[in-house]
């Protein structure tokens, strides 16, 4: 099956983590958590949920994986001040490989430069945001435009999970 490099650090979402990464598990695929520090563990913000880095992203490469799940919360606004994860979601990005993201995911897509042109959905507070990267901000729990699957929050996590294993499987 596919291996999915999920780019995750603290005040991740918790169930935009845990509802996602248990059901690609149960799809059979290989779930691989990168972050800033390979061994550590992040925290969750809302039910302080622990999840154990499996990588860092200043060592991994696209060629390694086969999609990109990025998970919401603060976990996305702290990883977009890093060069590395910055750089590693662009060239995700421009590989075509899925990219799969929600909430304030596009935080990072909108670090990365990668958005002009593009439609895509996020947190009502970014929505601005992401009008300003040179994206159309579709209100919808699912949008999906080339290699890039987004959802808006986690009441649009059931959507956003049918989504990803249907994307996964092409």
């Amino acid at each position: 099956m596919k291996r999915i490099a999920v780019l995750i650090t603290d005040l991740f979402e918790d169930v935009e983590y845990a509802e996602p990464a248990e059901a690609f598990r149960k799809a059979g695929h290989a779930v691989v958590t990168v972050s800033l520090t390979k061994g550590t563990t992040v925290t969750g913000k809302t039910l302080h949920s622990k999840v154990h880095i499996d990588q860092a992203v200043k060592d991994v490469a696209v060629g390694d994986y086969d999609a990109l799940f990025i998970p919401g919360g603060y976990s996305p606004d702290k990883l977009r001040v890093d060069p590395a994860a910055v750089e590693f979601v662009r060239s995700f990005v421009s590989s075509g490989k899925p990219v799969l993201g929600i909430c304030h995911a596009a935080q990072l897509l909108i670090s990365a430069r990668v958005l002009q042109g593009r439609r895509t959905t996020g947190y009502v507070s970014i929505i601005q945001d992401i009008k300003n990267a040179g994206a159309e901000f579709v209100d919808a729990e699912v949008v999906e435009d080339g290699n890039l699957l987004f959802s808006r929050n986690p009441k649009d996590i059931s959507a956003f999970v049918r989504a990803s294993l249907r994307k996964l499987k092409e």
